[in-house]
């Protein structure tokens, strides 16, 4: 598996210096969170790749900033602004493409959305066709705020779409819509193609690996199950630990574990 660690842990640093901070720590993979269009393009893109080039890191997975407004840009009800969404997110796509990233993650609908569910299945699809156009894999994730949260959603999105189905499972995210993990990978399967992980204890649910109490081995044990040998990547929210250490620290206890 590939253990890493998300920029998003250091917000609001600016993004590069994020990653210049995970290259200087050796850290093998990373998420790169963007934080602004402009750091899809030159001269903050040119940095970052610099970066990256100088040193052993690799980009695994991109999330956008935009994700609030992705119910407004894919999934409303005028076509026109899809259209425009996709010319976007392309943007995504390409700075992706040139950081050697492999995945996208994509937070979607919102609940109670304007589309039927089978809409919201052919919006996806589409802006998923435009990512491989990239060599980019579009994936859905599970949040709490967005139709994602529903794991029944999330099957039948599965069933709809097919092997073009691809899903960023997130620990946190999952309990915060009530839900156990393994419950979530049961479901979804080789579906799933990007973790966000972090650990729990009952009074937080987003927690450095080995501060909390969850059962963390069994869930890395049920991907090796699976075959799994994507993404596992810290998520942590920059109020939920102390120095930055402690994301080193979670990425060492990531890679000790027996499971």
């Amino acid at each position: 598996m590939r253990f890493g660690i998300s920029t998003s842990c250091f917000y609001p640093l600016p993004t590069e210096q994020a990653v210049r901070w995970l290259a200087e720590q050796e850290v093998p993979f990373i998420e790169i969170f963007f934080n602004s269009l402009l750091e899809t393009d030159e001269p903050l893109l040119g940095e970052m790749k610099q970066i990256l080039a100088a040193s052993g890191t690799r980009v695994q997975s991109v999330h956008p900033y935009t994700s609030a407004l992705e119910p407004l840009y894919f999934f409303s009800e005028y076509e026109r602004r899809v259209d425009e969404a996709l010319e976007l997110y392309s943007r995504y796509f390409q700075a992706a493409a040139e950081l050697g990233a492999e995945v996208f993650v994509l937070h979607g609908d919102r609940p109670g959305g304007f589309l039927s569910e089978e809409q919201t299945f052919e919006r996806f699809a589409r802006l998923a066709e435009r990512g491989y156009s990239f060599g980019i894999m579009v994936t859905q994730e599970n949040v709490v705020r967005n139709r994602g949260r529903d794991l029944g959603y999330l099957v039948r999105m599965k069933e709809y779409l097919g092997s073009l189905a691809a899903f960023t499972l997130d620990l946190k995210q999952a309990l915060r819509s009530g839900y156990d993990p393994m419950e979530i990978l049961d479901a979804l399967g080789k579906s799933v193609r990007h973790i966000h992980i972090s650990d729990s204890d009952g009074q937080s649910d987003c927690l450095p690996v080995g501060k909390g109490k969850a059962d963390i081995a069994g869930f890395l044990a049920k991907l090796k199950a699976l075959g799994y040998d994507d993404g596992v990547i810290l998520e942590l929210y920059r109020e939920n630990y102390g120095g930055y250490e402690e994301l080193t620290q979670s990425l060492s206890v990531l890679r000790g574990l027996k499971y």
